[in-house]
């Protein structure tokens, strides 16, 4: 199966992140400001209708008394749920101890309920209103003759708490639904940024290792090869014939995101033979790949691997004691082992394996394979040892 190339699969991933996100974002478009005010009036019209309802046919009162008594609830919750969400989160969220602010918060909600109500029952009672049927019976009147400091006494209080957060449960279930929706989608956005920076990131750095590899390694074969040709070493043409293949893989089949098996294998294979070139044949200079008739429809990302052999070759054969590189790669039940290690020359200063480079591969290997792989790098005395192993 063919893969697009890296700025394709790029968009291809995002879209699909996008597209599973669709009904969320479309639901987050309330919070646009017109909609926003249109779906708040729907939300108390809605509660307010079924309100009116419920004193109009459960308790049997009058359209007006209905009216009236709903009217009340609602300007109570109005008052209730812009206060806490539009001046009170703000600020308890630019504060410390965010919990205790939250929780000392619901007693003066509670307080401004039952404030509101005072005042809105003492101003139907200078109104005239008054409801005369069944157990509401009196009702202004017993709230708005009581005095202010008795209408919102700490016995109040209590015995009014259940009723202010049941009447205002439905209202903030509503709006911290919507937060939820919000900051979910928000999250979502940040990960799809962040996905598309490190995607781009990883194309970055492929450049870079192929830009390191064009010159630098062209330049050190292109002479040796030369030395070939004056010899008239009949090892010549297959030198060409490697670097083609090596020049051909980095130009072009690296721009996919992720290669056939059998390609990155053969391209290891020839880098190898060429860095081999620079050596006299009795250095300890090993490749072993075992499993090659199991990487039939198998695909890994390119160059993933070249920063660890490059730096066998640019810190290796350097012991006095002890000159090797040994490099194993096996690959068995789609999986793709990779074991390299090589020498390291102690009276050099040792340096971290691999600097920024190695970062760079962490990053791609988390991204491109995130839960599928196994990284252990080890720096011994003497040599570096880097073990991979990636579910393909």
């Amino acid at each position: 199966m063919p893969f697009y190339t890296s700025k394709m699969q790029t968009e291809t991933i995002i879209t699909e992140s996008q597209s599973n996100q669709n009904i969320l974002l479309e639901f987050e478009k309330f919070y646009n400001r017109s909609p926003k005010i249109i779906f708040h009036l729907l939300m108390w019209f809605t509660f307010s209708f079924f309100l009116f309802l419920n004193y109009n046919l459960e308790f049997k009162l009058s359209i007006f008394d209905s009216f009236i008594l709903t009217l009340r609830s609602t300007i109570n919750n109005i008052v209730v749920f812009y206060i806490f969400f539009y001046l009170f989160i703000p600020k308890i969220f630019s504060l410390k101890r965010k919990i205790a602010l939250l929780i000392l918060s619901i007693p003066i909600l509670i307080y401004i309920w039952l404030i509101v109500n005072y005042f809105i029952f003492s101003f139907y009672h200078w109104m005239g209103f008054e409801i005369n049927f069944g157990g509401f019976k009196d009702l202004i009147k017993r709230n708005a003759t009581q005095t202010f400091f008795e209408a919102i006494k700490f016995e109040t209080v209590l015995s009014n708490a259940m009723i202010v957060i049941y009447t205002m449960s439905p209202f903030f279930f509503v709006k911290i639904l919507f937060e939820i929706v919000r900051i979910y989608n928000k999250t979502t956005q940040l990960q799809q940024q962040k996905l598309e920076v490190e995607i781009q990131n990883i194309n970055i750095e492929k450049d870079f290792l192929k830009s390191q590899l064009n010159p630098h390694f062209l330049f050190n074969t292109l002479n040796n090869l030369y030395g070939l040709i004056v010899k008239k070493d009949d090892s010549a043409p297959e030198v060409v014939l490697n670097l083609s293949d090596i020049m051909s893989y980095t130009l072009y089949e690296s721009n996919s995101e992720k290669v056939a098996l059998e390609k990155e294998l053969d391209f290891i294979k020839n880098y190898f033979e060429l860095e081999k070139m620079r050596y006299p044949k009795d250095k300890n200079i090993q490749l072993e790949i075992l499993g090659e008739e199991q990487t039939s429809g198998l695909y890994i990302a390119p160059l993933l691997t070249f920063t660890f052999i490059e730096n066998a070759f640019k810190y290796g054969l350097k012991n006095s004691d002890n000159q090797f590189i040994n490099q194993k790669i096996k690959i068995e039940n789609d999986t793709f082992y990779f074991v390299l290690e090589n020498d390291f020359d102690k009276t050099e200063t040792k340096k971290d394996f691999g600097g920024i480079g190695l970062e760079n591969i962490k990053k791609r290997l988390q991204l491109l394979y995130p839960n599928q792989h196994d990284l252990k790098i080890s720096t011994f005395e003497n040599s570096f040892k880097v073990e991979l192993k990636i579910n393909l």
